[in-house]
Formats: structure tokens, sequence, C-alpha cells
């Protein structure tokens, strides 16, 4: 049992969970644009996630290393220079991989784009420190979301990129903004004492619990309306979406969980859309 807990610690701490909440939401949209893809655009979006997310925890376990360190930033903190080598020789890996399987395309200069872009933006939000507390959860959403769909996107046929698809596009882009959101608030005080940027920090924590409920319901009811309004083709996506917002809200207002126990099921969350593989 032990040995069971161990192995699920470090696949959280390793992003592994967030790798495969990653995959299933590529799934979700390729199956929303009636586009088809391989398991090697699979690895590919996996292992691009797990460079990001991993690179952004081991800056965050050096800048916090004198003070209050989360499990997850100890484990970094520890294995900071494995870690490093192998998120390198990833990168590496990753551009190999994507040059075999994209060519050089339209597709592959694009992506490369993206992904300069979003270590840009990380970059940038990690340099303005507090003057942009609430930028880092937006686009980290934005950013997200695009990411997962983006070569949906560009392989889908312009009519099904409709106002259908931008409204689940959109009910998607709340969804991980609301999730970030909520981290932030469960991370407030370490952020604070690190001088992260965190939209928790923009106004009071009593304030803020009220600001995620009311979004949190907002984004329900919208995912509920689209469920009903919605052609048949689309209540299946727009049904994923609302249990997702439902399970976000149901675990993150749960006052007899843990905040790691949170993050956990939240990031459970995100492998939903796998259950398309069954439709």
């Amino acid at each position: 049992m032990q040995l069971l807990k161990k192995f699920f610690l470090w696949f959280n701490w390793l992003s592994l969970d967030v790798v495969l909440g990653s995959m299933a939401g590529m799934l979700f949209f390729s199956r929303l644009l009636h586009v088809s893809l391989d398991w090697k655009m699979d690895l590919l979006l996996g292992l691009t996630v797990w460079v990001i997310y991993t690179a952004d925890h081991l800056l965050d376990s050096r800048k916090k290393a004198e003070i209050d360190l989360s499990p997850r930033h100890q484990f970094h903190a520890r294995n900071f220079k494995t870690l490093g080598v192998i998120v390198l020789i990833a990168i590496g890996v990753g551009l190999f991989g994507a040059i075999q399987v994209l060519g050089f395309s339209d597709e592959l200069y694009w992506s490369v784009g993206l992904s300069v872009l979003i270590a840009g933006s990380m970059g940038m939000i990690r340099l303005g420190g507090k003057a942009v507390n609430g930028l880092k959860e937006l686009s980290t959403a934005i950013f997200y979301v695009l990411g997962i769909s983006w070569i949906p996107l560009l392989r889908s046929d312009t009519l099904d990129k409709d106002w259908h698809f931008w409204l689940l596009f959109g009910l998607f882009s709340a969804l991980a903004f609301l999730n970030l959101l909520m981290l932030s608030w469960l991370d407030r005080n370490q952020d604070k004492l690190a001088g992260f940027p965190s939209a928790a920090l923009l106004i009071q924590p009593e304030k803020m619990i009220i600001k995620i409920r009311q979004l949190a319901i907002l984004i329900i009811l919208g995912c509920l309306a689209a469920f009903i309004l919605m052609p048949s083709f689309y209540r299946v996506f727009a049904c994923i979406l609302l249990v997702m917002c439902l399970l976000h809200y149901l675990i993150f207002f749960n006052k007899n969980l843990q905040p790691e126990q949170i993050r956990r099921r939240m990031e459970a969350v995100f492998l939903l859309p796998w259950i398309l593989v069954l439709v």
C-alpha cells in the first residue's frame, strides 16, 4: 500500500497526470473537429507539456529554496540536476520527433512559434513579478487550451470551426482559468512569501473565494445552456465540460479535503475526456 501511495505521489509530482490530462484534452478537440490523430501526436503533446510544467517547477524550486517548500517543490529541489538534464534531453527528443512526424511543414513552423510564444510569455510574467498578478493564470489557461487544440485546429475543415466550436473552446478555457484560480488560492501563502505573481494576491482571500464561486457557477450555467441548446453532436462535449465544472466545484469547496488532496483530484478531473475513446 505504501509503495502504491509513493507511486501516485511521484506520478503527481512529475506532472504525469497533467500530461495525461492534456492528451485527453487533445482527444476532446480532435473529436469535436472531426480530426483523426495517431499516437505519435499524443506523445509529442505529452512530452511538450511535461517539459513546460517541469521546467516551471524547477525554476520555482530554485527561487523557493530558502522559503517554505511544498512537497512537489521539495521533490524538484532535491532532484534539480537530474530533472534538468532530462528536460534538456526531452527538448532535443521532442524537436527531433516533431520534425519526423510533421516534417518541415507549416504545422511544424507554427507549432515551434507557439512554443516560443509560450516560453516568452512565461519569462515575461516571471520578470514582471507582482505587477502582473492575475496574468499568469489567464495566459496559462489560454495557452493550455490553445496548445491541446492546436493540431486539431490546424488540420480541421473551416466549416467545423463555427460558433459551436468556439463556444466550447471558450468554456474549456474558462474551466482551465477557474482551475488555476483555485490552485492559486491554495498556494496564496507560499506565493506571497516567494514573491510570485498570483491572482489570489489581488484581493482579500474572503473576496477571492466569492469570486471563484461566482465564476464556477457562471461556467456551470454556460455548460448547461450549451448542453440544452446545442445540436445533438455537440451535447456530449458540453456534457463532459459540465461534469468537469461540477466536479471542480464539489472538490474545491469540500471542507473535508486537504489542499494537496484538492489539487490532485482537480488535476484528475481533466482525464475525463478520455471517455470519448468509448464513444
